[in-house]
């Protein structure tokens, strides 16, 4: 059966045949699809994790217990796991354990552009990398197979390209493999430290004979064309060689990219004339080749900055040839991202901007918008959960330099429940004087809309408890009356408890409790209401447009509000000075 397939389809779908019994993992772009789609095979039992960490340990646990299972998660997402992932290489595996990291070049949907295939050598894990999605498909099922027969935990490497890109797949049956069986096995599985100096040897006899193994391996080939260009290469970058040398060049297309395959690259380099590596990101396959001692070209021409495409390659690999490009006669204007029109965020940095005296630490989501004009309140965004973490930090420098400035930290809810519990609890424990405010929207909103444990479903839809984030703030420490829980859209009540935590001398709460504007339900409740702007009382003063709703614009000359993106939060009515905006559908 044939199916074209994005890349995240074709893993899970590569799950589903080598038959993975347990997946976990926690949404990030460009992986978030992945167990999206494994959670329609209800042979496989899949979850949203709270965070990264939490993920690979239930993949982790189910391999010990003899299960293949599979964690994913973004680039990022690697950092937050990586405690488990060098341990679980020394323990090894029963069944089978793939993980999933989705890297980000070009940073579509990222803070970084970090490069992964390192994460293989550091933690001492196989690593393969798919250059389509029949690859995906193909290369996810290998992997299990190679982590069971090695007793390894794989790494599947894939980028943005090869998860959103879509192609023709083949696809086959379920492979029932069943659960192995356990044993108990102490000196295997628990890492103490006489136990893990026993592994650590074990380890290294594995990369050995994987070592070897990665000079046959089937996933790393030699395509012989011209001979006077050899391209030393894998993934996404395959395939834009490819389109630019077609059979003009010889390819050694690396699958297995940890260990890397030393004899193969000597037979193929001593069989060109001249040697490109070619890849995405660091020069990790070149430095290997170097150390070789064979010489190449490789990042001295590429960028190592951003995405590789054919374009690039081509200047560099046949500059005497040139693409039909086309170009637009007018210049396009720019379209920087903003808070979705209804957004319940809004009201809460509209007021904090109002503070001319407050620094707003930042987090991972939807709110990192409030970087960007008219709102522009925030002044930091590192990674999930600092948010807190930074503002504890900010907060004791600016109180060292006797800096009156007010620290307020932001995060989601999702972001809470992944990293922000462990912040506050610290914030609490060290007396910090910050204010903290939860964006509780009800979701996973930037990702698409995930379930996380405050929304009282699973990933398969399942009902589930609600986890009280109000509860938790109380269990952690913070006192009764530093806790508001308010509607983001009534900017009174926002104001008065923005307020309150200004003037607090220890940790306060805000819980800014308002369900996304995008969820279907939301939008088919609010459908019908609507703000318009009664031109006869409008000053066309702009003061609605400090808000920063993409609804409201100043068009021919007058204030006017798309009725199509409007769903009547009533905000703009609400900074309107001449009571000219009015509300329909009540």
């Amino acid at each position: 059966m044939k199916k074209i397939m994005t890349g995240n389809e074709a893993i899970a779908r590569g799950a589903y045949e080598a038959g993975c019994k347990v997946a976990a993992a926690y949404p990030g772009t460009p992986s978030t699809e992945i167990l999206e789609n494994i959670a329609n095979y209800k042979e496989i039992y899949s979850q949203w994790s709270v965070n990264e960490k939490v993920a690979l340990e239930v993949a982790g646990g189910a391999s010990i217990a003899g299960a293949r299972a599979l964690c994913a998660m973004k680039h990022v997402g690697l950092n937050v796991a990586a405690d488990p992932l060098f341990t679980l290489a020394y323990t090894g595996v029963n069944g089978g354990l793939v993980v999933v990291t989705a890297d980000d070049p070009g940073l579509h949907s990222s803070q970084n552009e970090q490069d992964n295939r390192y994460y293989a050598i550091h933690a001492k894990a196989a690593m393969i990398e798919p250059s389509d999605s029949q690859e995906c498909l193909d290369f996810a099922k290998y992997a299990f197979t190679l982590s069971e027969e090695y007793d390894i935990p794989v790494l599947l490497r894939v980028t943005t390209r090869i998860c959103h890109s879509k192609s023709l797949v083949n696809m086959g049956s379920r492979q029932d493999v069943g659960v192995k069986e356990y044993k108990k096995y102490a000196a295997k599985y628990c890492m103490i430290p006489a136990f893990a100096k026993r592994r650590h040897p074990v380890v290294e006899q594995k990369l050995k004979k994987l070592r070897e193994y990665s000079n046959k391996i089937p996933l790393n080939r030699i395509e012989w064309g011209d001979k006077k260009v050899g391209i030393i290469t894998s993934g996404i970058s395959y395939q834009h060689a490819r389109e630019v040398m077609g059979d003009n060049a010889s390819y050694l297309k690396i699958g297995l990219s940890f260990p890397l395959p030393e004899k193969l690259i000597r037979e193929f380099a001593s069989g060109v004339e001249k040697l490109y590596v070619i890849e995405e990101s660091e020069p990790y396959m070149e430095t290997f080749v170097k150390s070789l001692g064979i010489k190449c070209i490789g990042k001295d021409v590429f960028p190592i900055c951003g995405e590789l495409n054919p374009e690039i390659l081509e200047k560099v690999l046949r500059p005497e040839t040139s693409r039909n490009t086309y170009t637009l006669d007018m210049e396009i204007p720019s379209r920087p991202p903003v808070l979705c029109a209804g957004c319940p965020h809004r009201g809460m940095f509209y007021t904090l901007k109002k503070y001319k005296d407050v620094i707003v630490t930042g987090d991972i989501g939807c709110y990192s918008l409030s970087i960007m004009p008219p709102l522009d309140v925030t002044h930091t965004l590192i990674c999930m959960g600092a948010g807190i973490s930074a503002g504890i930090g900010f907060e004791k420098a600016l109180t060292l330099a006797h800096n009156g400035k007010k620290v307020f930290g932001c995060m989601g809810d999702s972001t809470f429940f992944h990293s922000g519990i462990t912040s506050l609890i610290d914030a609490v424990y060290n007396k910090s004087e910050m204010a903290v405010i939860i964006l509780d929207n009800r979701i996973t909103a930037m990702t698409g809309h995930q379930q996380n444990p405050g929304t009282g479903k699973t990933l398969s839809g399942d009902i589930s408890p609600v986890i009280d984030i109000e509860q938790i703030v109380r269990a952690v420490g913070v006192k009764g009356e530093n806790i508001r829980v308010v509607d983001p859209y009534d900017l009174t009540e926002t104001q008065e408890a923005v307020e309150k935590a200004y003037e607090a001398v220890e940790p306060f709460v805000i819980i800014a409790k308002r369900p996304c504007a995008l969820i279907k339900e939301v939008q088919k409740m609010r459908a019908t209401l609507k703000c318009t702007i009664n031109q006869n009382k409008c000053t066309s003063c702009k003061m609605c447009l400090k808000i920063g709703c993409p609804a409201i614009a100043f068009k021919d000359d007058v204030m006017v509000i798309d009725q199509a993106s409007c769903n009547g939060c009533t905000l703009c009515m609400q900074v309107c000075r001449f009571d000219a905006i009015e509300r329909l559908g009540e």
